[in-house]
């Protein structure tokens, strides 16, 4: 039996503050981190809570997010890498 792959809770809120921070439109940050619009709509509205670790990497390198910053993650979460 195959254990279940990592998963990273993220802080919607955070996400869609530093979007918005940066004038980075939904769409265009969705497409830039190889994820789908609706799926960042469900993370900054808190209906989807948690991320793999390549798509939370895609997503914080879309934001240009430093490795070792955790403000995307919920808070107690560690960094995936």
């Amino acid at each position: 039996m195959k254990a279940p792959q990592p998963t990273f809770e993220v802080d919607g809120a955070a996400i869609r503050e530093l979007r918005m921070s940066r004038g980075i439109r939904i769409a265009d940050l969705a497409r830039t981190a190889g994820i789908s619009r609706s799926y960042l709509t469900r993370l900054e509205i808190g209906v989807r809570r948690h991320m793999r670790p390549p798509a939370y990497v895609a997503l914080r390198t879309a934001l240009g997010v430093p490795h070792e910053d955790t403000q995307l993650l919920a808070t107690g979460e560690t960094n995936p890498e």
